[in-house]
C-alpha cells in the first residue's frame, strides 16, 4: 500500500535534554498501524528544505491517537521541529520500514544515544506480551545527559552507562552488559554503527539472536534513491549487489543479515 503524507497537528513539544526534544503529534492514521522499530519521515515547513527528516517512533497511544517522536537537534530541520508549538501542523510520512520481531522469554535492549527512543515502544510491547521486569533488561548508553529513563523504570531492569561517567558506569552500553554478565533469549539494539558492531559481536559470542536497527542518512525514505544502503551478506533483489536499503528493507535486520 502506498504511503500517504499526512498533515499532523502538534499536541506538545518538550525539551528532554540540552539538545533532545519530544514531539507529540495527533496522528491517528499512522498510530493505527505502527509497530516497534518503525520510523516516520517529517517534512519541514520551509521551502528551503525539501527532503524530510527520518525520525524513529518513540511511542504511540492508540486510544488518544498520538505519535511521540524523540530526536536530537542536529541541523536546521530538526531545530525547526523543536520550535513547533501546540496547534501547529507538520507533514508526516509513515510508518515506514519493518519493525522488531517480538519473541523469547527474556531480552536485552541496547539503546545508544538517539537510538534510545525506539526502545520505549519496544519495551512496552514486550512487557505487554508478558515479559517480566526481571527478564527485560534495558541497557542505555548516554553521552552525558539522561532522558526517557522514567519510561522504562516500571517495566524493565535498567542499566545505565555514559561516555564520561557522569551517569551510570563510565563506558558504553556493551561494556556495561559485559561487566554485568547479561544474557537473554534475544537481543534488540538501535544506535550508532560502532555500538551495533559491538552488539553483534556480543550476541555472536553468546549465541544469542540479535535484531539491529540501523541508522543511515536518508533522502526519499521510500527505497527509490538508494542513498541509505548498507552492506548485506546476500544479494539484494532490487540493486542486484550486496546491499540492502535501510528505509524499506530495514531499518531492522537480524545481525547475520548485514555487514557492519
Amino acid at each position: 500500500m502506498a504511503k500517504v503524507i499526512r498533515e499532523c497537528k502538534v499536541v506538545s513539544t518538550d525539551k528532554l535534554a540540552s539538545d533532545v526534544f519530544s514531539l507529540l503529534l495527533d496522528a491517528k492514521d499512522i498510530v493505527s498501524t505502527a509497530v516497534p522499530g518503525q520510523f516516520v519521515s517529517v517534512y519541514s515547513n520551509s521551502a528551503d528544505r525539501m527532503l524530510p527528516r527520518p525520525i524513529s517512533i518513540c511511542d504511540t497511544d492508540k486510544s488518544a491517537g498520538t505519535l511521540r517522536l524523540v530526536y536530537r537537534v542536529v541541523g536546521a530541520g530538526t531545530k525547526e521541529f523543536s520550535e513547533l508549538k501546540q496547534g501547529d501542523t507538520v507533514r508526516v510520512l509513515g510508518p515506514i520500514g519493518n519493525g522488531y520481531t517480538l519473541e523469547g522469554n527474556s531480552a536485552i535492549l541496547f539503546g545508544g544515544g538517539i537510538g534510545i527512543p525506539p526502545m520505549v515502544k519496544l519495551a512496552k510491547a514486550l512487557h505487554e506480551n508478558g515479559m517480566s521486569r526481571e527478564n527485560l533488561h534495558v541497557v542505555l548508553g548516554f553521552r552525558d545527559e539522561s532522558f526517557l529513563l522514567d519510561e522504562f523504570s516500571d517495566i524493565a531492569t535498567v542499566h545505565i552507562s555514559s561516555d564520561m561517567g557522569t551517569i551510570g558506569m563510565k563506558g558504553n552500553a556493551v561494556q556495561l552488559a559485559e561487566a554485568e554478565n547479561l544474557v537473554a533469549d534475544v537481543i534488540y539494539a538501535c544506535g550508532p554503527k560502532p555500538m551495533l558492531r559491538a552488539v553483534k559481536n556480543f550476541a555472536e559470542a553468546r549465541d544469542i539472536k540479535a535484531y539491529l536497527s540501523l541508522e543511515e542518512r536518508m533522502a526519499c525514505g521510500v527505497g527509490a534513491c538508494l542513498a541509505c544502503v548498507c552492506e548485506s551478506k546476500d544479494v539484494d533483489d532490487h540493486s542486484k549487489v550486496h546491499n540492502k536499503r535501510v528505509c524499506v528493507d530495514g531499518p531492522v535486520f537480524t545481525a547475520d543479515e548485514v555487514v557492519l
